[in-house]
């Protein structure tokens, strides 16, 4: 993102000068401030990345231009661009505005609720539910024809925007869930479109979205990523600290046994845990130490996702606790039973859009959306994106006996050794919040209380 760009543009919530953030699935740029509640809010909600401290790949960068550019935010708030609902006192923040609770629930109310969404119902005979209905806009309607028009010929948006060589219009269908590697009614895939028209770059780029879920995990452990034409899988090796005790032993033996449906919710589980750590290690580089301490800014672990069972929401909080050694055994063995799984060996067998785990084929954004979305009326509204809902098993769904995900996590838990230094530093950053406050309250000198909290940041981090 240019600088030029950056100078010129203003956050889509609040108006502030220079965004540092972005939301992908959103289409907008955003404050420190503001992204600190979007995080909040989960990646089923809104996806987030830094302009200039996070990698990007090329293309879905552009996207991400291309729809601030052409006004995706007026979408998000479209009721307010009505003088009466100024009139009425609904307004956007401004950029002095505290964050909670000012532009929290307004962030909240205009992507959780989308309070703000023109509505606009579909026919009957579409198919579609009243609970879908009451979040639907202009855009979505537009994509329930093209999706059940497309349904009919045995195709999907993402085989029409590779054929067209679309790059921009293929990114935002992945961004929202299309899979890249989903034949058509003749067994051809995207990505086999995109080559027979000739637009290499755009296969090229299918292929990396393909295998997004284990390229990051490896990126994630050692910075590199497989280049996909020697191979998919770049499994890093911890020979010094590798942990080879009996209960890691245990645990990957489990983490084997799970069935396909299991495994690959874990793996998305996991993917937005190293999302979580490294949007973090980016948020401390990039912020002022004090207003971590005093604002509640922090994302200590994943947020709930109501989609997902208490179980499973539980099990992801708890991929917080572990410490990086830990975390890394855990990321290995993963990769390592992915690569196993797409050779076929010891699989079980899968249905549905399990199928495609046995390929490798991780619908990595699948079930990050599970509500319908928006979509935008830019360059891209020829093919809006359709969505997959994935919902979660319960234990009596299970083909591969009575092995679940809480089990496994159970058993990576005895691991976490750090869980009570955890905890204890969570103590005394509480203890150091509060006694800013009492600081404040004293009207003590702001040089006082900063050089307080500097010195003790390294607590903050749990």
């Amino acid at each position: 993102m240019s600088r030029k760009l950056q100078r010129t543009e203003v956050c889509a919530d609040c108006s502030a000068p220079d965004p540092g953030w972005t939301s992908i699935n959103r289409g907008v740029l955003i404050c420190d401030e503001c992204c600190s509640v979007h995080r909040s809010l989960g990646r089923h909600i809104s996806v987030v990345k830094h302009l200039r401290h996070s990698g990007w790949p090329p293309a879905l960068l552009q996207m991400v231009q291309t729809l601030a550019s052409n006004g995706a935010n007026s979408i998000w708030e479209h009721s307010l661009l009505d003088p009466a609902q100024v009139q009425s006192g609904r307004r956007k923040p401004n950029p002095q505005d505290k964050v909670h609770p000012t532009k929290s629930e307004f962030i909240r109310a205009k992507y959780q609720m989308l309070a703000f969404v023109h509505k606009l119902p579909c026919r009957d005979d579409d198919g579609v539910t009243t609970k879908d209905l009451s979040k639907a806009s202009s855009f979505d309607c537009l994509y329930v024809h093209v999706h059940l028009n497309l349904q009919e010929k045995g195709t999907t948006p993402l085989h029409v925007a590779a054929k067209a060589g679309q790059i921009l219009q293929a990114e935002l269908l992945v961004v929202y869930g299309a899979d890249p590697g989903a034949p058509d009614i003749n067994g051809r895939t995207p990505m086999d479109y995109a080559r027979q028209a000739g637009h290499i770059e755009l296969a090229e780029r299918l292929v990396e979205c393909q295998y997004e879920l284990t390229d990051r995990l490896a990126f994630y452990l050692c910075g590199r990523r497989p280049d996909h034409k020697n191979g998919h899988y770049i499994i890093p090796q911890m020979a010094d600290s590798l942990d080879l005790s009996e209960l890691a032993k245990a645990a990957k033996k489990k983490l084997q046994a799970l069935n396909n449906r299991l495994f690959e919710e874990l793996a998305m589980d996991v993917y937005d845990e190293v999302d979580r750590r490294e949007n973090d290690a980016v948020w401390l580089t990039t912020q002022n130490h004090s207003t971590l301490v005093t604002e509640r800014s922090a994302v200590p672990f994943l947020p709930v996702n109501p989609e997902y069972s208490a179980t499973r929401n539980q099990g992801r909080q708890k991929l917080a606790r572990f410490n990086a050694r830990e975390f890394a055994t855990l990321i290995i063995d993963i990769l390592s039973d992915a690569k196993r799984r797409q050779q076929g060996k010891g699989l079980s067998s899968p249905t549905g859009y399990n199928s495609q785990l046995s390929q490798c084929q991780f619908p990595h954004f699948v079930s990050f959306f599970s509500c319908p979305p928006l979509y935008f009326s830019t360059c891209m509204s020829s093919c809006p994106p359709y969505v997959v809902s994935i919902q979660s098993m319960d234990s009596s769904d299970l083909s591969d006996g009575p092995i679940t995900l809480q089990e496994y996590l159970e058993v990576k838990k005895a691991l976490a050794s750090s869980e009570a230094k955890v905890q204890q530093l969570m103590k005394v950053n509480n203890s150091l919040s509060e006694e800013l406050q009492r600081l404040r309250d004293a009207n003590q000198g702001p040089s006082r209380c900063k050089a307080k909290v500097l010195t003790t940041t390294p607590l903050c981090s749990p």
